[in-house]
């Protein structure tokens, strides 16, 4: 089995807490973590920008994936918002089950 671990950058922590309690509510995560007060630096419309945001972690099962991925780009405040995905196939099993089976309701 495995579990996808999502990263998804978000405007401030309100916005996570926002996206994040969504997700775990329609049974698309198990569980998020939110850490605050990230710096980013990146290129946008041809300008390097300085900002604070914060991260959002998401764990869900190969099954919900796509659908985290979508509810999480529509409630996003961000034109081009960082969702990545990684997957894990190695870990706590009962962790792993626990999150199966949080997202299969």
């Amino acid at each position: 089995m495995s579990v996808h671990l999502v990263y998804i950058t978000t405007g401030d922590a309100e916005e996570a807490r926002e996206i994040g309690s969504e997700l775990v509510m329609r049974h698309l995560a198990a569980c998020v973590n939110i850490i605050d007060k990230m710096e980013s630096i990146y290129w946008w419309d041809g300008r390097l920008e300085t900002s604070s945001e914060a991260v959002l972690l998401a764990k869900t099962s190969e099954d919900r994936l796509d659908q985290l991925i979508a509810t999480a780009r529509q409630l996003h405040s961000y034109d081009c918002p960082c969702i990545v995905a990684l997957k894990s196939e190695k870990g706590n099993e009962e962790f792993f089950d626990w999150v199966k089976s949080y997202t299969s309701k």
